[in-house]
């Protein structure tokens, strides 16, 4: 997949399991997006509203402020409404794609999760070509 010609979308990944974290950066930085890292949803908050990324792929169970107060925060103020959320989690229950949805995500995905459909979930979400 590669980004729309002179354009590289900036996508801001947020979990603090480092494995998950550097796996997930990887493949969307070999896929032709500009990738940052959050470890915590403080720094998560902090970077969106620094960086504004097109997209964060953000993970619930995180330390300071958790993956769904992070997007009900995201989605809440106007500088930073405009950014796509993917909740990409291990929480699998039916109240957490629930929370995960009524907080402003986009889509809800659980771990493991298939790399194909991460990224066609970018594209959708984007508008990046193949």
């Amino acid at each position: 997949m590669e980004n729309k010609p002179g354009r590289v979308h900036k996508i801001l990944v947020a979990d603090d399991d480092s494995n998950m974290l550097f796996m997930v950066s990887e493949i969307l930085a070999r896929q032709g997006y500009e990738v940052f890292q959050a470890v915590n949803g403080d720094q998560a908050l902090k970077d969106a509203g620094s960086l504004r990324p097109d997209l964060m792929v953000l993970d619930i169970m995180m330390p300071v402020v958790d993956g769904i107060e992070v997007c009900r925060r995201i989605k809440a103020a106007p500088e930073t409404r405009d950014i796509k959320v993917i909740m990409l989690t291990a929480k699998t229950g039916g109240k957490d794609l629930e929370a995960g949805m009524a907080a402003g995500a986009d889509h809800y995905m659980t771990k493991p999760f298939k790399i194909a459909e991460l990224s066609g979930k970018i594209e959708e979400l984007i508008g990046t070509n193949k």
